[in-house]
């Protein structure tokens, strides 16, 4: 007898089990509806001259980052990893979910990165680390990550011990929180998505944040959707279980009437729950 809701172990179908629009309604409708809110956003802050777009951070095409600033001083930066199993999507889909950050108090930087299969995950999160550390250069204070689903794996790996991060930034690092995160990569290699991704054993293995140790005193949120697919429950937990033990706080919420594509909405609100464990209060 199974849960409704959970997955037969051992899963026959590993495309399916990472099946996301599919299993949600009106689910096609989700990359529209964020590139026009995304959009809308920009232009009220672009309007305000509290946006810097389309800034360099690195040597690729798509090294670019956004950068949206809080009306008066900042107390902090937020960097906002997106998802897209790391081969899609770009900065362009997020902006609107720095709203809950900015009206905070923090700085919210979403910088695009390079896609599979043109480069391998390994080298997305060196890119990701000098976004990061290219936007701590412009201000001053705690560093907050976030990151979701692909996203959530980039921000966990770099608060890893032997992270491709500078050092002065990663102890600037107050708390991460992962969204519907990827922590282990070892089953993505069952999926036809591989092809594209080319994980191989050691790959998956060195840059999966659950096979590795976190570094000391790191705090990490594991949020994820009740109403996700098994694995991505799965997933959310099993970084905490893993760094259990270890000189880590990580923390696991199963937020009610959540799934996949509206489990970042709360980003948008800064009294939402996901927005406070954000910002730590």
């Amino acid at each position: 007898m199974t849960v409704a809701g959970e997955a037969i172990y051992p899963i026959a179908d590993w495309d399916d089990a990472y099946v996301n629009a599919a299993y949600i309604p009106d689910g096609a409708a989700y990359p529209a509806r964020w590139a026009a809110r995304a959009g809308a956003f920009r232009e009220r802050m672009t309007a305000a001259g509290r946006a810097k777009l389309d800034l360099a951070y690195g040597p690729a095409a798509r090294n670019r980052l956004d950068i949206f600033y809080p009306d008066g001083a900042a107390g902090g930066l937020v960097v906002f990893v997106h998802g897209g199993y790391w081969k899609a999507f770009d900065k362009s889909c997020w902006s609107h979910l720095a709203d809950g950050a900015i009206a905070s108090g923090y700085v919210f930087a979403i910088p695009s990165y390079s896609l599979c299969p043109d480069v391998r995950i390994s080298t997305i999160a060196r890119e990701v680390a000098a976004a990061i550390a290219f936007a701590a250069r412009r201000v001053e204070g705690p560093i907050l990550l976030c990151g979701h689903s692909a996203g959530g794996h980039l921000v966990t790996r770099m608060i890893c011990r032997r992270a491709p991060l500078d050092e002065a930034v990663a102890a600037r690092i107050a708390r991460v929180v992962s969204i519907s995160g990827l922590h282990d990569l070892r089953p993505l290699m069952a999926t036809k998505m591989n092809q594209i991704l080319g994980l191989d054993w050691a790959e998956a293995a060195l840059e999966s944040p659950a096979l590795l140790a976190p570094r000391a005193g790191q705090s990490v949120v594991c949020w994820v959707g009740v109403d996700e697919r098994p694995e991505f429950l799965r997933q959310n937990r099993i970084l905490a279980e893993m760094w259990r033990g270890f000189d880590a706080r990580a923390t696991v919420v199963e937020e009610s009437d959540r799934h996949h594509f509206n489990v970042i909405d709360g980003l948008a609100d800064p009294t939402h729950p996901l927005t406070m464990a954000l910002i730590g209060v």
